[in-house]
C-alpha cells in the first residue's frame, strides 16, 4: 500500500517561511508525478504545486513566485518550500500522486495568523 507522510508544519506570522516534507513509500517513486494539496476550511482540497518524474513544476497561480515544489528520487520525498506566507495560505497540507491519487495520508497544518 502507499504511504505518504507529511511534515513540516506550524504556525506563522504573514511573511514567514515554512518547508513541508513527504516521505512515499509504496510506489515506484521515481517514475511518478508527485503533488501537494491543500484544503482549508469550508473549501475544496485544490492542487497547489506538482512535479513529474523529469522534474517540471507547475503551480496554483495564488503560490506563483512563493512556493517552490522540489523532489529527491534517492530519498523517495517531495519537498514545498512556501516564502511570503499569507492568512489565505492556511490549510492542511497533503502530498499524493497527481492523476490519480490514493489514499490520503493525515496531512500537516499550516497555519498563518498574527
Amino acid at each position: 500500500q502507499v504511504q505518504l507522510v507529511e511534515s513540516g508544519g506550524g504556525l506563522v506570522q504573514p511573511g514567514g517561511s515554512l518547508r513541508l516534507s513527504c516521505a512515499a513509500s509504496g510506489i515506484f517513486f521515481s517514475m511518478t508525478s508527485m503533488g501537494w494539496y491543500r484544503q482549508a476550511p469550508g473549501k475544496q482540497r485544490e492542487l497547489v504545486a506538482s512535479v513529474t518524474s523529469d522534474y517540471m513544476p507547475k503551480y496554483l497561480d495564488s503560490v506563483k513566485g512563493r512556493f517552490t515544489i522540489s523532489r529527491d528520487n534517492a530519498k523517495k520525498t517531495v519537498y514545498l518550500q512556501m516564502n511570503n506566507l499569507k492568512p489565505e495560505d492556511t490549510a492542511v497540507y497533503y502530498c499524493n500522486i497527481v492523476g490519480r491519487p490514493g489514499s490520503w495520508g493525515q496531512g500537516t497544518q499550516v497555519t498563518v495568523s498574527s
